[in-house]
């Protein structure tokens, strides 16, 4: 089906097309359009746990990776007022976590990291909450760091959904929400994870990494190190 022919929705003044069961996001993406977004990724089925990618539709807030795209929406995205709350929630992760960007290993690359460039964070604006996190790096070959995780759940989907092993799942409410390793001592050591796992490979920050690889890519020649996460293309 030709853009002509196609339904389209309206995207900041702009008229989208898009096909049937694509959602606001997929439409926007496949045209070429950035709605700034973390949790969300186009190999995995949405969940909208971020809420970064939130616009307003036909003047309500919804998190466009979850919405079906139909004819003739009206949709908000590149607002002061949305961007503004975009950046309060990546202000929120940066103090619910422990980031420490100058020596993390996906410094550059990383996609939270990318967000608070994109929308001019300087300051956290909120009381870092300093939360004591485990690091699990009883694997031979990976590490799981938890003060770097967003909660985004990608790794989870990944391994349940290309893998095929299940090896994470998220636990407990609020706060106290972490990610879990399905393993009888609750440690990666005992999983089935390996290092080539899509599970490793997605991870938009740096709560999953492989060992012995760090800093492969000089800083400097990274995704992010001269161009705005906006303004080119990659997978997400």
């Amino acid at each position: 089906m030709s853009d002509a022919t196609r339904p389209t929705f309206t995207l900041d003044g702009r008229a989208v097309p898009f096909e049937p069961g694509q959602t606001v996001m997929q439409a926007a993406q496949a045209a070429g359009v950035y709605v700034p977004h973390l949790c969300h990724h186009p190999d995995f089925s949405p969940i909208g746990s971020c809420k970064v990618c939130s616009v307003k539709i036909n003047g309500r807030h919804a998190a466009s990776c979850t919405w079906p795209a139909s004819a003739g929406l009206v949709v908000e995205s590149e607002t002061p007022e949305l961007n503004a709350e975009r950046k309060r929630l990546i202000q929120m992760l940066f103090v619910e976590g422990n980031h420490h960007c100058p020596f993390c290993e996906k410094s550059g690359d990383c996609h939270l990291q990318a967000l608070g460039y994109h929308f001019g964070m300087q300051d956290t604006h909120f009381v870092h909450v300093y939360p004591r996190h485990e690091v699990d790096a009883s694997h031979p070959d990976v590490f799981l760091d938890r003060s770097r995780c967003v909660l985004c759940e990608l790794c989870v989907r990944a391994s349940r959904d290309v893998d095929g092993k299940s090896v994470f799942a998220m636990a407990g409410r609020g706060l106290q929400t972490e990610l879990i390793i399905n393993s009888p001592s609750g440690q990666l050591k005992d999983s089935a994870i390996a290092a080539t796992d899509r599970a490793m490979s997605v991870c938009p920050v740096g709560a999953l990494m492989v060992k012995r690889v760090g800093f492969k890519t000089p800083i400097g020649q990274r995704a992010f190190d001269h161009a705005d996460i906006g303004e080119q293309p990659h997978e997400t």
